[in-house]
């Protein structure tokens, strides 16, 4: 099967600085891809590469197996970071004129605002004006307006900024339906969280370089065995100088320093490291787990570095 999106080493720099730097991945048709990295990553530079908004200085952009038309527009719905509607102009109306830029009549586009309103608790304020919106209803119009007019493939870049859980729980259950009825799904976000329970496929990015890329219950796989949980009392700071350990990642708790999440060595075993754990902490827990999605970020940067 053709991938929906393909990059292929593109690179953008600003001057001297580089933002994007031999970027490759493919995503493909169906199912939610994460773009993935710490703000500065150059996520929001590759998605505006993707849409054609910036130009790479070098590398190919491929959609549908080709390279982009104009008129893959009406097939793509584009979430950007900064989000941007007309304040003064109603919400029914604002859904309106966002159908009509992708190629939808009017008499096809009422039935679905209507409708859309409905479904994210928004029907009582088709007539208000936009400004006379929360914060969170304009990014639920923003959303509404990206998806109505049913697009093969939605780019979302950090959809989730400044929502609360309720529309985040929300945005996560629109997204997850679209991939149920077989759209191809972009996203970009900094949050681990937010991606680890939504993506099928990642691409984890530092300093504008792809470190990670694959399927998510894949990467986990590999990982699992060699990553283990800790809950002890003692001198934690100590834990990255173990031998058999490869790295260390504190938890929520990490201000109490109690707990801890160790990725062992290649060829290291638990029973190894526990006994020279025991030699200068109490040791509460110590157990095998599959790694979160953090665990894995951290992990890929200092491989890479």
């Amino acid at each position: 099967m053709t991938d929906t999106i393909e990059l292929a080493g593109i690179r953008k720099c600003y001057g001297d600085f580089v933002a994007v730097d031999d970027l490759s991945l493919r995503v493909p048709a169906g199912g939610i891809y994460g773009l993935l990295g710490p703000n500065g990553a150059g996520k929001s530079t590759t998605l505006r590469m993707l849409m054609d908004i910036i130009a790479p200085d070098r590398g190919r952009i491929l959609l549908f197996g080709r390279a982009r038309e104009a008129a893959d527009q009406d097939r793509i719905g584009y979430l950007p970071e900064e989000r941007g509607l007309y304040q003064k102009m109603k919400v029914a109306d604002h859904l309106l004129f966002l159908a009509e830029l992708h190629g939808l009549g009017r008499s096809a586009a009422r039935p679905r605002i209507a409708e859309w309103l409905e479904r994210v608790g928004l029907a009582d304020r088709a007539g208000a004006r936009v400004e006379e919106l929360s914060k969170g209803m304009q990014q639920k119009i923003q959303l509404v307006g990206t998806v109505l007019h049913e697009p093969e493939i939605l780019v979302l870049d950090e959809p989730f900024a400044g929502l609360d859980p309720i529309n985040q729980g929300l945005f996560k259950e629109l997204l997850s339906e679209a991939r149920d009825r077989g759209r191809t799904i972009l996203f970009s976000t900094h949050v681990m969280e937010q991606a680890e329970k939504l993506c099928d496929r990642i691409c984890l990015i530092s300093g504008g370089r792809p470190v990670l890329d694959g399927e998510l219950a894949t990467i986990k796989r590999e990982l699992q065995g060699n990553t283990f949980r800790l809950a002890a009392d003692g001198d934690l700071d100590r834990l990255a100088d173990v031998e058999g350990v490869e790295s260390v990642v504190f938890g929520p708790e990490a201000g109490a320093r109690t707990g801890a999440r160790l990725i062992l060595d290649p060829g290291a075993t638990g029973a190894d490291v526990l006994r020279r754990l025991v030699e200068f902490l109490d040791v509460r827990e110590f157990a095998s787990e599959e790694p979160d999605l953090e665990t894995i970020f951290i992990k890929a940067v200092r491989d890479a570095s």
